[in-house]
């Protein structure tokens, strides 16, 4: 008789780490990843802080076999509105998956985000999964390229790091010229990536990398078409 496997639900950015605990998920024999949660800014069309295109998002989303959630968000939305958002997206995945207990998350070490993740959570009866943490971000992000992703930078925070990184690939040169106040994987938001190719994928996501512009005096964005 077959043993049934959890089913989980991933928070997806479209970036490095929701492809490496994408991996990680689909490696543990006792869970199923049913689907993928993504937010995404209503107006600008495109998942929210990275600024990738939706277009982009549901390439993705196709190429992985998974079907996509969205938390649709308004612009400068506040955290209220972005917890009922969350919250209505939530509820749709447990009434489609009524045996859902967690969603994972690729988070690495911050434990105040894992803590509002949980507390987040916590109404609807689920809890967070985190396949990833703890886990050293040096040997991560050089596991990542090694095992044949390819990712680039599409958001980097300018007061953490120079806006010219933005559009550069995420690959060993960029990491050796990554300052040492940065993570190498960009988990004190640095810097976020889109990733088009992988073990994960069934087929490259294709694209063309189009201007740099920065917003909000802060954040400069490497726009993907």
């Amino acid at each position: 008789m077959p043993v049934m496997r959890e089913p989980i639900v991933l928070s997806w950015s479209g970036g490095k780490d929701s492809s490496l605990a994408l991996a990680a998920l689909r490696a543990d024999p006792a869970v199923e990843v049913v689907g993928l949660l993504t937010s995404v800014t209503r107006g600008y069309d495109r998942i929210s802080i990275h600024g990738v295109r939706r277009s982009l998002l549901n390439a993705q989303a196709h190429s992985l076999g998974l079907p996509l959630t969205e938390i649709t968000l308004e612009p400068a939305c506040s955290n209220s509105d972005y917890e009922a958002a969350f919250h209505s997206a939530a509820y749709q995945l447990q009434r489609a998956q009524p045996a859902l207990e967690r969603i994972a998350f690729g988070d690495l070490y911050l434990a105040d985000v894992r803590d509002y993740r949980e507390r987040l959570l916590a109404p609807l009866q689920l809890r967070g999964y985190y396949p990833l943490w703890e886990m050293d971000t040096t040997q991560l992000a050089h596991s990542f390229i090694d095992a044949g992703y390819r990712a680039r930078l599409v958001c980097v925070d300018t007061t953490q790091l120079a806006a010219e990184f933005a559009g550069r690939s995420f690959d060993r040169s960029l990491l050796a010229d990554l300052p040492a106040t940065v993570d190498p994987c960009g988990e004190g938001g640095e810097f976020h990536t889109f990733v088009s190719d992988g073990p994960i994928f069934s087929t490259p996501i294709p694209y063309e990398v189009g201007s740099v512009v920065l917003r909000d005096d802060r954040f400069a964005y490497c726009d993907l078409v």
